[in-house]
């Protein structure tokens, strides 16, 4: 039944932008953007300052998400290049990839109009908080490995691909929650919450978070919260949210980018004693019942019930992988394909080196060796999640 899996609590209209860098390059004569000006962090008032941060994040071949001044600047931008018009946000896609597999949900949506009745899959139910429609589109600019980038004084060559997204989008903004979420949570088995990430106010943040808290009464006793983690618009204000929350989730997840961006510092993914030492701060930064962390090279359960989680771990790298491979129109056959594929030789030794060092409180599993001339960089961390949960729900 769809009521057993209620995805939230936010879902978007989204802009993939094809990647051209001969307009990335034009832009950058434009603007006469100098390569000492690169940083993913200044504030993204401007297309420029918007071209400026995704130089940057091209440079490391790192993804993220940023808040801009206006939706004029996302619809400027996106103008430029051939886009495509696809639903976001973690809620949604997951259920979305989950439905490839027949596994049916409910969505929790805080903005409604004719792109999101006319692409969600009808297997997917929602309930909604907004009484009228909206349309403020997220950008994703997506970039393969070896992107190449050279106008003045700038050249750049993708070491990774990767997605950055640019978002203004007042409804999730305000992330206002259904009346009728708490009656949906009275026979849940599994509960996502994702989104808070998006909320730029404290005052605001907090009512949102005694409001979920109070819906979440609902929810059966033995009901899994699983709480996918995001790129903070204000990144001190995700301590509010584990402040709140800690103690009624059950999985807490997160990608490289929001695990390097907690610790502050970059990671070696391959680097057993590193990692295990950055585990070991996160744990004390995040104290939840069971930390998931799912990286281009592994994905790992961190806890004393880590290894029940090893079949959902296998199901979100497979979803996340089927999409990487075959994007937005996979199938179940798809995902039993890339099932029977190799792990990689380097994740494969990197998680039975994890395991040694760490013992049985961490269960690591490789990602798959994976060869792809257009990979889809959009959405794999959602998907992940979607694997993840349709596995879970299974079980």
């Amino acid at each position: 039944m769809r009521e057993k899996l209620v995805l939230g609590l936010g879902g978007t209209v989204d802009y993939e932008i094809a990647w051209d860098s001969r307009v990335i390059e034009h832009l950058i004569r434009e603007y006469s953007i100098r390569a000492s000006e690169l940083d993913a962090s200044i504030p993204v008032m401007s297309e420029r300052d918007l071209v400026v941060t995704l130089l940057a994040f091209l440079a490391g071949g790192a993804g993220g998400e940023r808040f801009v001044a206006s939706s004029d600047i996302v619809e400027t931008f996106a103008a430029r290049f051939d886009r495509r018009i696809t639903l976001g946000g973690t809620c949604v896609r997951a259920a979305m990839a989950m439905q490839a597999l027949g596994v049916e949900s409910t969505v929790h949506l805080v903005s409604i109009d004719d792109h999101v009745r006319r692409l969600l899959p009808a297997g997917c139910a929602y309930l909604c908080s907004a009484d009228h429609d909206t349309t403020d589109p997220h950008l994703i600019v997506q970039f393969s490995a070896g992107a190449r980038v050279q106008a003045g004084d700038i050249d750049l060559d993708a070491p990774h691909p990767n997605r950055v997204i640019y978002a203004n989008d007042p409804p999730n903004e305000r992330l206002l929650l259904s009346e009728g979420l708490g009656e949906a949570l009275r026979e849940a088995e599994i509960f996502l919450i994702s989104g808070f990430n998006v909320i730029q106010d404290t005052d605001l943040l907090r009512e949102r978070l005694l409001d979920i808290r109070q819906h979440m009464q609902q929810l059966p006793l033995d009901a899994v919260v699983y709480y996918e983690d995001a790129g903070f618009h204000v990144p001190a204000m995700s301590r509010y949210v584990r402040d709140a929350l800690i103690g009624v989730i059950d999985v807490y997840s997160m990608n490289e980018d929001e695990m390097q961006a907690y610790l502050g510092r970059p990671v070696d993914l391959l680097a057993v004693d590193e990692v295990a030492e950055a585990l070991r701060e996160l744990q004390l930064l995040i104290p939840a019942a069971t930390l998931v962390v799912h990286t281009k090279y592994w994905s790992l359960a961190l806890g004393e019930l880590a290894a029940s989680y090893a079949a959902s771990l296998q199901g979100g790298i497979t979803m996340a992988s089927t999409r990487y491979c075959y994007g937005d129109d996979f199938t179940e056959r798809d995902y039993r394909e890339i099932d029977s594929r190799v792990p990689s030789v380097l994740g494969t030794r990197f998680a039975a080196d994890l395991e040694d060092r760490m013992g049985p409180t961490v269960r690591c599993l490789p990602a798959f060796a994976l060869t792809v001339a257009a990979p889809t960089t959009i959405g794999l961390g959602d998907s992940f999640v979607g694997g993840f949960i349709a596995a879970l729900a299974r079980r």
